[in-house]
């Protein structure tokens, strides 16, 4: 009996800055950026300690135009450890290696094979009686159908395609090499290692078509576990595709629905119990969290205007559960009520919602306003908060919100 396992990974984008990240410690962004690279560092440690018999990088090693030549010594060093243990690396470059300087600037190391950019070629490892086809992006811009030209499967071998593509499209990223499933299927190969998509995915079994996703998240976008995939192969079939996970910084984002708080101390006890299992799980690794708050509630003004108080509770109740969770962003996306739960009638037709939404936008009421707002903060203690003041938009949201509940109560 033949048995083997071996490591599909992609887009590793060394040196990449983590885009969007508002975090107020300078060590601890730090840390952040430092992420992409320790994912890989304890990529390659996991290939030696589980023994895998080579590595495919399907591409997207590095990210863009980026000129540290010192990222790519890094890689160099890491490969290094793999071919030391015996261990070869085969990879194609994507869209980002092909407008990488770093790419022209530092020497490949030994063991690593780099599959070419004219045409799609084909690698034999004669031991396991594995045949690997790839082909490398020449330039970022690949529209053709690559996966139509690549060579026939080598008979009675374990076939394996790499390919860095889009397939039919995603929303999320740019077209690339696209081709179809059918295209992948009809090549007679066992397994396709794609990049190119950041979400791990097992499109189809037998063949396997399989996105690794990328080792680790940059952003907001690229929420939850990263790493990439060990595939088993026993007597020429595959057995298992397990995932891999390495990511060394982790963003969360949750999202509250909270239309049932009606005070604060209701909607901390909703964020509370909706950011325990997320943190929870995350415990262990650099986490980024933002919170978004959605949701009809008539908490919607005093929530604006409270931000960066309410940031502080949320930030110190994320550490009661995971020690190194960093709240990145709480987002207000709550609206007022669109209609009143009844009462109008009593009020004479009028309609405290409709009247005060006028007022908001009427300047000469706007003006008056922010000169209440300047009186009442010089009259305030110099140690007082005046947390909540700075925002004339929130104020008069929330002046409308409190407004409306008295008319009602008033007409009840």
């Amino acid at each position: 009996m033949t048995r083997f396992t071996f490591l599909h990974a992609a887009d590793l984008h060394l040196g990449s800055p983590l885009t969007g990240l508002a975090m107020k410690d300078e060590s601890v962004a730090r840390r952040f950026a430092a992420a992409s690279r320790e994912a890989f560092s304890d990529l390659v440690k996991q290939a030696i300690d589980q023994k895998v018999a080579f590595v495919l990088i399907a591409g997207d090693i590095y990210d863009g135009d980026w000129k540290d030549t010192a990222i790519g010594l890094f890689f160099n060093r890491e490969v290094s450890r793999l071919t030391r243990a015996g261990i070869p690396l085969f990879l194609i470059k994507g869209n980002h290696d092909a407008e990488s300087e770093i790419t022209k600037a530092v020497t490949l190391p030994d063991g690593l094979i780099e599959f070419g950019t004219r045409r799609a070629t084909t690698e034999r490892l004669e031991p396991l009686k594995v045949a690997i086809h790839g082909r490398s992006f020449p330039e970022r811009a690949a529209t053709e159908n690559y996966a139509l030209t690549y060579p026939a499967p080598v008979p009675g071998w374990f076939n394996i395609g790499m390919l860095h593509t889009s397939l039919e499209g995603n929303a999320a990223h740019a077209v690339y090499a696209p081709c179809s499933i059918a295209d992948l299927v009809n090549s007679g190969y066992d397994y396709w290692a794609l990049g190119h998509i950041h979400e791990q995915a097992v499109l189809r079994r037998e063949p396997w078509i399989v996105y690794s996703g990328n080792l680790q998240g940059r952003s907001v976008r690229e929420c939850g576990p990263k790493g990439a995939m060990l595939v088993d192969v026993i007597d020429g079939r595959v057995s298992e595709v397990r995932p891999l996970i390495v990511d060394k910084a982790r963003w969360l984002h949750v999202t509250v629905p909270i239309p049932d708080a009606p005070d604060e101390a209701a909607l901390l006890t909703i964020l509370r119990e909706a950011l325990q299992a997320p943190l929870s799980e995350a415990r262990g690794r650099l986490t980024a969290l933002r919170v978004t708050l959605t949701g009809e509630s008539t908490l919607h003004g005093r929530l604006k205007a409270r931000r960066a108080t309410l940031s502080d509770e949320v930030q110190a109740y994320a550490n009661h559960i995971h020690d190194d969770a960093w709240l990145e962003a709480l987002k207000i996306a709550t609206t007022e009520p669109r209609a009143l739960p009844g009462g109008l009638a009593d009020l004479g037709g009028l309609d405290p919602v409709t009247l005060l939404s006028g007022l908001e936008q009427d300047e000469e009421m706007r003006a008056k306003a922010a000169e209440l707002v300047a009186l009442v903060r010089s009259k305030m203690p110099i140690n007082r908060s005046d947390d909540g003041l700075e925002d004339l938009d929130a104020l008069l949201a929330d002046a409308r919100v409190l407004a409306t509940a008295r008319a009602l109560g008033g007409a009840s």
